[in-house]
């Protein structure tokens, strides 16, 4: 077990202590925490967005602990997970009394965050009646209680996330334009994990160690397959779906060997796409589809290597040694071999 310890954390020594709980090094991610880091020192308010799943609180409290209020409260409320009429009292507090039921003073997330930062998760589903309210509290940094007229002033960072399209939202008319661009001050797009697959044999081992380590089980053996299997899955759940399978295979193990969770994984795979049967087969299959989704460009903005996160000539590079040549533009080696010449001149 200790081997896939080591194996799990070896790509993430160099990085900030308080980032190290957020694992993988595929420039997707490597992006994203990129920006996590600039934004990190001001009191700017960031909007997280990305698919349900892909670690959007870890990006949140990451952005927390490398501000200057990392020592003061980090508050969260998911905006989904309460009812309409208990969700008003949830953000700003109530005073005993102010509604049936109010038997006690409330305080509300806002003011427990205060001098911290508070994040608010799924923002997209928050109610259109409070929305306003919410507006006001970024604007002035104030808010009353419920069933009180003493205005209360605070000072927090907000950090919100949600993984609905609110330019829609604001076009249908059920999120209000103005606080959308007053969330959207600092954007950051969490990338779902079929974006970063470079990513998923790191965090396959990182969730055996833990989850061996928490039932006192010893795995000391992956199979190929296995890990094929992970990395060929489309994992709809992203990192969410992960973690829960390995904590199930993990219960499962006998022997010191990872069972293979995905047992169908083959069927997540489009109809049309063959299997891969090992790693480089998969690697040579995705850049293949990409190649063809940007029509057969392989660089420029729009071409292969940008979608997939590589430099041209990297991807290039990696095309040579895969022996891949464009499908709608086919190429011989040879002349792969002299546009990366240019390109290195």
């Amino acid at each position: 077990m200790g081997d896939l310890a080591r194996l799990a954390s070896c790509e993430r020594d160099d990085r900030d202590g308080r980032l190290n709980h957020i694992v993988g090094s595929s420039p997707a991610l490597e992006f994203v925490l990129a920006e996590v880091q600039r934004v990190s020192p001001t009191d700017a308010t960031v909007l997280i967005l990305g698919d349900t799943g892909t670690g959007k609180e870890l990006v949140a409290r990451a952005i927390h602990d490398l501000s200057p209020r990392s020592g003061c409260p980090f508050v969260k409320l998911n905006c989904a997970a309460i009812p309409f009429e208990l969700l008003e009292s949830e953000l700003f507090g109530h005073e005993k009394g102010a509604f049936t039921g109010a038997v006690a003073l409330k305080m509300g997330r806002f003011e427990m965050a205060d001098t911290g930062t508070l994040f608010l998760d799924e923002i997209g589903d928050l109610p259109l009646a409070l929305q306003p309210k919410l507006l006001r509290v970024l604007q002035e940094q104030e808010f009353e209680r419920l069933g009180s007229c003493k205005t209360r002033r605070i000072n927090i960072r907000l950090v919100a996330a949600t993984h609905r399209d609110l330019p829609k939202l604001v076009a249908d008319n059920v999120f209000r334009s103005d606080l959308y661009y007053r969330l959207n001050v600092f954007p950051v797009a969490v990338p779902s994990l079929r974006e970063r697959r470079e990513d998923i044999r790191q965090l396959v081992l990182y969730f055996v160690e833990l989850f061996a380590r928490r039932m006192g089980k010893h795995i000391d053996q992956i199979s190929d397959a296995t890990m094929n299997a992970f990395i060929a899955y489309e994992w709809p759940g992203n990192v969410r779906e992960l973690q829960n399978l390995i904590e199930r295979a993990v219960i499962r193990s006998d022997g010191g060997v990872l069972p293979n969770p995905i047992p169908r994984a083959q069927e997540a795979i489009s109809p049309s796409t063959p299997t891969p049967s090992t790693l480089r087969d998969y690697e040579a299959a995705l850049i293949l589809q990409t190649i063809r989704a940007m029509g057969g460009r392989i660089g420029g903005p729009y071409g292969a290597a940008a979608k997939l996160g590589l430099k041209r000539t990297s991807l290039i590079t990696k095309m040579k040694k895969l022996g891949i040549y464009q499908p709608r533009h086919p190429r011989t080696g040879a002349e792969l071999d002299e546009e990366l010449e240019q390109d290195q001149n």
